[in-house]
């Protein structure tokens, strides 16, 4: 009878307290990895809204500039950078519209092309997000500046392999820059594609 009462005892035990300060460590671990991961998961869909504005500023660029070709608003040696001297046409020393060096993200000015002298007049680009109705263009649109936001254009003549100029052709880069949250470093995003002479 005294072996059934000891077996009986040792199974109605309960948790001892070493047991129950182990389990506790183990759920507090698990629950700031989860937290940790939560953080982070957050940052990287901030990073891959930036990533995606500059890939949108990039492309927006680039169609302006083909626009405008398309559209004969420009001729096809004003399709370069300022102080460029590879001009056929007109045979001035130099031609070129697009501006130099990373530049604020301004809206197109006059002309309707990004990256030339008359942006900066028409004042900085801006994210339109549709506000708390969740409709566009309703009185409660909320205006988001690209501050943070750069772009360069980067008009080059290409040369055959014999070193001759290909005068109906040229490459274009855009990079748009921007900071990255997580790490405050910059990051940049690159179109790199061509144009040429004849749609």
């Amino acid at each position: 009878m005294a072996s059934r009462l000891i077996a009986r005892k040792s199974a109605q035990q309960g948790f001892s307290l070493l047991e129950v300060v182990v389990s506790m460590a183990i759920l507090t671990v698990g629950l700031v990895s989860l937290l940790g991961m939560f953080g982070l998961a957050m940052a990287t869909t901030q990073t891959s809204q930036d990533a995606m504005i500059a890939k949108q500023l990039a492309n927006e660029s680039y169609e302006s500039i083909i626009t405008a070709r398309n559209t004969t608003q420009i001729n096809w040696d004003a399709i370069q950078n300022v102080g460029s001297t590879n001009c056929s046409v007109t045979g001035a020393s130099t031609c070129g519209i697009f501006l130099i060096g990373m530049l604020p993200v301004y809206n197109a000015g006059a002309d309707g092309i990004y990256g030339t002298a008359d942006d900066a007049a028409s004042g900085e680009q801006c994210l339109q997000d549709p506000g708390p109705d969740g409709v566009f263009l309703t009185s409660d649109d909320l205006f988001i500046p690209l501050t943070g936001f750069q772009r360069q254009i980067v008009i080059s003549p290409l040369y055959n392999t014999g070193g001759d100029l290909i005068t109906s052709l040229r490459s274009v880069t855009i990079t748009v820059q921007y900071a990255n949250p997580q790490t405050k470093l910059p990051q940049s995003y690159v179109l790199n594609s061509f144009i040429s002479q004849y749609e």
